[in-house]
């Protein structure tokens, strides 16, 4: 649990800096770089979730 929340907060710092970046050079890049920063990690939440599910049904 404290693996996803250690995510969930690296990612959205890391959306808030690339955001900030966007807003102050007008670069697309930095965009497309947060979109791909979003994608990355709902796809690491849920490998990682799903992983912590099978862990608690076999140890249940």
């Amino acid at each position: 649990m404290v693996v996803l929340r250690l995510l969930i907060m690296i990612g959205l710092i890391s959306l808030a800096v690339s955001f900030v970046f966007y807003l102050t050079t007008k670069d697309k890049r930095y965009l497309r770089f947060s979109w791909q920063l979003i994608k990355f990690t709902a796809v690491i939440i849920f490998i990682i979730a799903v992983i912590m599910a099978i862990g608690r049904i076999i140890l249940f």
